[in-house]
């Protein structure tokens, strides 16, 4: 699984990297501890503006695209051809369809085995794709005196997870954005330290994920997932580093040091 991620890049960052649009940079601070229920910028792709609030209108949805099932609208829209803009949001870990009930279960990883069937992630994969951005990502084994961390993390400064999002009202009304990082069967040195691994996307694969067009035959897209996640992880590194990580509630997760390695004794 991935329960806890780094992402240290500002907004800015993200949209040149990604070639995406996006708001204030304030609003995302950068983070070397991202744990579940954290909001974390992700990487997706809805229809124009214009075609957006058109298609509210016609709905009963709100103006930012949101329809009134929770939905953003997307899912018939083509992508790349001009109709569509590529965004960084901010999202909370743990996904929420429109559907869930708001005190129910808020999974943060969906399996790659299952994603396309799974009643819980089935409709997101088909039309409601995202990328997480990362640095990397942390696990941890057990030795006999606790829990020992490791970063796993590549040779490249910035990975791209594959992700599923949803858009619903919250109790309070207001529409929020909730994501799950889609995993695999852990490879290579990743498969060293825990059995399951993020299915990274190699930049050639950004465009097709992030297209909103529903997918119809869901197997090619598992196989390139396969693909690319598998060659992900032959770049892959992994470290241990301070136990001070063992603790989401009282690190700093401003502190670049919860990613910096450390010798083991013995």
């Amino acid at each position: 699984m991935c329960g806890r991620f780094a992402m240290n890049k500002e907004t800015d960052d993200l949209i040149l990297e990604f070639i995406a649009r996006g708001g204030d940079p304030q609003e995302w601070r950068p983070s070397y501890s991202v744990a579940p229920t954290d909001e974390a910028p992700i990487i997706r792709q809805r229809p124009a503006p214009s075609e957006r609030e058109e298609s509210a209108d016609s709905a009963g949805g709100s103006a930012d695209g949101s329809a009134a099932d929770g939905s953003d609208g997307s899912a018939a829209d083509g992508a790349n051809d001009g109709s569509a803009l590529r965004e960084v949001e901010l999202a909370q870990w743990g996904l929420k369809p429109a559907w869930a009930k708001p005190k129910g279960p808020a999974p943060i990883n969906a399996r790659l085995e299952t994603v396309a069937t799974n009643g819980m992630f089935r409709s997101a994969f088909a039309s409601h794709r995202c990328i997480v951005p990362m640095n990397g990502y942390y696990e941890w084994q057990q030795q006999a005196d606790g829990k020992q961390p490791y970063f796993i993390h590549a040779d490249i400064d910035l990975l791209a997870a594959a992700g599923l999002y949803s858009v619903r009202k919250d109790e309070a009304g207001q529409w929020r954005v909730t994501f799950t990082i889609v995993t695999r069967e852990a490879a290579d040195a990743s498969g060293e330290i825990h059995e399951r691994m993020p299915v990274f996307l190699t930049p050639d694969l950004w465009t097709p994920w992030l297209d909103p067009t529903k997918i119809g035959n869901p197997e090619p897209v598992l196989a390139a997932l396969d693909r690319s996640s598998l060659a992900v992880a032959r770049s892959i590194t992994t470290y241990p580093v301070a136990r001070t990580v063992n603790n989401s509630r009282t690190l700093n997760p401003d502190d670049p040091g919860l990613i910096e390695p450390v010798e083991l004794a013995g």
